[in-house]
């Protein structure tokens, strides 16, 4: 019996789109990709929220420091404080992604 395996989007498999929709090589479209990402982050970690329009917002959120339990065994252990990247969609793409389903 074959599972079902779910193909992740790659930042190879965006480069290539960009490449094949604006006509631009590879190795720029993987170049402009690495730049925005690294844009992205660089204001995400300035402003603690990062809005971007029809899309959603992401937001750094604090994490407390906790006691944590694992199923298997019970054992008790300390998980550190963190950060963590909350996403929330806009209603734009929720729409959008939901759009395709209302044909069907």
């Amino acid at each position: 019996m074959k599972k079902n395996k779910r193909d992740n989007l790659k930042k190879k498999d965006i480069s290539n789109d960009i490449c094949l929709k604006s006509g631009v090589s590879f190795s720029y479209a993987s170049k402009f990709l690495e730049d925005t990402i690294e844009v992205l982050i660089a204001g995400l970690k300035k402003d603690r929220i990062l809005k971007i329009n029809k899309f959603g917002s992401f937001t750094i959120l604090s994490k407390k420091e906790r006691i944590g339990r694992n199923p298997k065994n019970n054992d008790l252990h300390e998980i550190k404080k963190r950060k963590i990247v909350s996403f929330k969609a806009s209603s734009f793409l929720k729409q959008k992604v939901n759009q395709d389903e209302q044909i069907r």
